[in-house]
């Protein structure tokens, strides 16, 4: 009996052995330097899809926060250069005004002065004249004397140099000196087009010249929206040329603008470049000092789009296996740039045309 379980055992152990070596795992690949090698008939070879690359026209976006300015040349503060007291008030809050309209009279002695002078040297210049034409005329009938003449016609030059000056005088007030009146009042004039933003103006007020400012008037047709891109994008931000711009108080509401002005200098605190953009404003709906979002776009470029199974990271390295020949592998280490619906965008490592693998490539991590 013993004789036969031993006999049993041992061809039990046997054919346990016989089976376990038919099942021994084979090599399914294996590593030549960089380069895996995948073996056509193995089970990893099923494993893995490769894809060709080919490239779409997207546009990169790079959001920011922008802030609404005035356009520098579109806005005036109205500050009188001379004392005086205000008389007359033309001027309201939101009134639409062109380059020269009234908005309010002055009573200014500085005026008052300068036209008292005006007169006195017309006055002055009509003896001179006359003086000069009657020396001439005694000349010219033999009964003057020519020293005469000479002082006539020096005195009449001094007297119209002094005339000229007056004239500048008057005009430095914005008053038409063919057109003056001895104790006229001192109109200030709008200096530009646009709309009166601000009103400090009060009839009966004393105004110093000192500099500061009574009213403004700004165009607002178009403004400025100056956002801020950071220092590892102005690459791509020196080929934008349109921008979008929302708000947040109203949404749905997409406002186009075009870049004109990359600053040169860089701001240290943020590591940004302020860029300008001019916008469209008819209706008034951005209002200088007013934060926005920014929504930057450059012109479509050719990009790569690859799977995200595709993509394999190791030791902070991005990277993918391209095929350099059939079931020949290399990787391949690519920089990305974000995420594009079910796609990663690939900004540098891979061109159009290559081929990698879109699946299974994590298999081909532990090859040996």
């Amino acid at each position: 009996m013993k004789h036969i379980l031993a006999l049993f055992y041992g061809t039990l152990l046997l054919a346990s052995c016989t089976q376990s070596t038919s099942r021994a795992p084979v090599s399914s690949c294996e590593l030549h330097g960089d380069t895996v090698i995948v073996y056509p008939q193995s089970g990893l070879a099923k494993k893995i899809h490769v894809d060709t690359i080919t490239t779409q026209l997207l546009r990169q976006q790079m959001p920011a926060v922008g802030l609404v300015k005035l356009i520098p040349n579109k806005f005036a503060e109205i500050a009188p250069t001379f004392s005086g007291r205000i008389i007359a008030a033309y001027l309201k809050l939101g009134m639409n005004v062109t380059p020269g309209t009234p908005l309010f009279a002055m009573s200014s002695p500085d005026f008052i002065t300068a036209q008292k002078a005006f007169f006195q040297a017309k006055e002055q210049l009509l003896l001179a004249e006359k003086k000069l034409a009657r020396q001439r005329n005694l000349v010219a009938n033999g009964v003057g004397i020519q020293r005469e003449l000479e002082e006539a016609q020096m005195n009449y030059d001094v007297e119209k140099k002094e005339y000229e000056s007056a004239r500048l005088s008057i005009r430095l007030f914005k008053a038409n000196p063919d057109e003056l009146i001895l104790g006229q009042p001192l109109i200030i004039y709008a200096p530009i087009a646009g709309e009166v933003v601000e009103n400090k103006v009060v009839v009966g007020q004393l105004i110093k010249n000192d500099g500061a400012s009574v009213a403004a008037v700004a165009e607002l047709s178009k403004v400025w929206v100056a956002g801020h891109v950071k220092e590892k994008d102005m690459g791509a931000i020196r080929q934008l040329s349109q921008s979008q711009i929302t708000i947040a108080a109203l949404p749905g509401k997409i406002i186009q603008g075009t870049i004109f002005h990359i600053n040169e200098l860089i701001e240290e605190s943020s590591r940004s470049v302020e860029v300008l953009m001019e916008c469209e404003n008819a209706d008034h709906i951005l209002k200088p000092g007013m934060y926005v979002n920014v929504n930057f776009e450059n012109t479509p470029q050719p990009t790569v789009l690859i799977a995200p199974k595709a993509l394999l990271q190791q030791s902070n390295t991005s990277f993918v296996f391209r095929q350099i020949a059939a079931g020949r592998y290399v990787r391949q280490q690519v920089e990305t740039n974000g995420v594009l619906g079910n796609k990663v965008v690939v900004k540098s490592g891979l061109s159009k045309n290559d081929t990698i693998i879109s699946d299974g490539a994590y298999y081909l991590l532990d090859a040996r």
